[in-house]
């Protein structure tokens, strides 16, 4: 397998190292499981059911202990009642409710509700077969932080994608490149894994709520230090995506150059350096601050920043 670490810029083809991962047992209610899988859903009813249900028997075969956590995005549908009636089946479930806000709202809300080692963000429509997650696993001893799937290196496979979404997509990526992430081939696949110590680090500082926030946390990523690897996966086009081609194409440009705005104005140091917070109020988008042992969630700044914060996807 290919990989490709963007901090020390080297390729190597490693021989399937074996993962450093505790034995399987029953954990206590206090007991951190090993990896935390997070799935945000907005209107998901349909597909999460047998998303969960592959979720369910791939973890229960693996030697790690787990948790899942599905973040409901405000959903007007059946989605929060399709992940309730499943916990009564899959202990390992966990349903947080949260206000419509947008994919990258909901994945810092799972962020800071979990309690894993190890934190993997995954779209609900399980575009990435959920058994390729034993790729990242096995890459848990490379001593880098962030593994981040990939749809554009050599080994990696694209299945049914039309030939306009695949442009568009290089389009965004050579953007992207350009202002705010460089040398990453792909920010947007929606499949990370994080230590969760980096994790609530960077998302500590996240302010862009929708589609763009895989750059922004990357970005953040990079301005810390943190090594992160590309790792291929097989991926397959799901025709009823909720990216929207054109309209969420031009919000992600808007929120690449936001980053660029936050950086340019210290946003992201203001976790790292509290006496400047108050110094930030007139120009950076919203912080928010999680603590996840009391579950609340409370607004820092007040802010009159133009185009800070742009309409979730619908």
């Amino acid at each position: 397998m290919d990989i490709v670490n963007h901090n020390s810029h080297f390729v190597s083809q490693p021989t399937a190292p074996s993962p450093v991962v505790p034995t399987r047992e029953p954990l206590p209610p206090d007991h951190a499981p090993f990896l935390s899988l997070i799935v945000p859903a907005y209107n998901e009813e349909r597909r999460l059911l047998a998303s969960l249900r592959q979720i369910k028997e791939y973890l229960q075969r693996q030697s790690y202990p787990s948790e899942v956590i599905v973040v409901d995005d405000g959903s007007v549908d059946g989605t929060a009642a399709v992940v309730e009636t499943f916990m009564s089946d899959y202990t390992s479930l966990r349903l947080v409710r949260a206000v419509h806000g947008g994919k990258g709202h909901a994945c810092k809300q799972g962020v800071f509700h979990s309690r894993g080692q190890w934190l993997f963000l995954c779209d609900a429509d399980l575009s990435m077969p959920i058994a390729e997650l034993s790729s990242f696993v096995s890459l848990f001893n490379q001593h880098a932080p962030i593994l981040i799937a990939s749809r554009e290196l050599p080994m990696s496979q694209r299945h049914g994608e039309p030939w306009y979404r695949h442009l568009m997509g290089r389009v965004f990526n050579a953007l992207v490149q350009m202002l705010a992430v460089r040398g990453i081939q792909d920010t947007q696949c929606g499949f990370k894994c994080f230590r969760a110590d980096v994790a609530r680090d960077i998302f500590r500082v996240q302010r862009i709520s929708g589609w763009g926030f895989d750059v922004e946390v990357l970005f953040v990523a990079r301005k810390r230090g943190y090594d992160i690897i590309e790792v291929p996966i097989n991926w397959y086009y799901r025709s009823h995506s909720k990216v929207h081609p054109l309209r969420d194409t031009i919000h992600m440009f808007r929120e690449v150059w936001q980053v660029r705005w936050n950086d340019w104005h210290r946003c992201y140091e203001a976790s790292e350096h509290p006496a400047d917070v108050s110094a930030l109020s007139d120009q950076c988008p919203p912080e928010q601050s999680y603590h996840p042992q009391q579950h609340v969630i409370e607004e820092k700044l007040h802010v009159k920043c133009t185009d800070a914060t742009f309409p979730p996807e619908e």
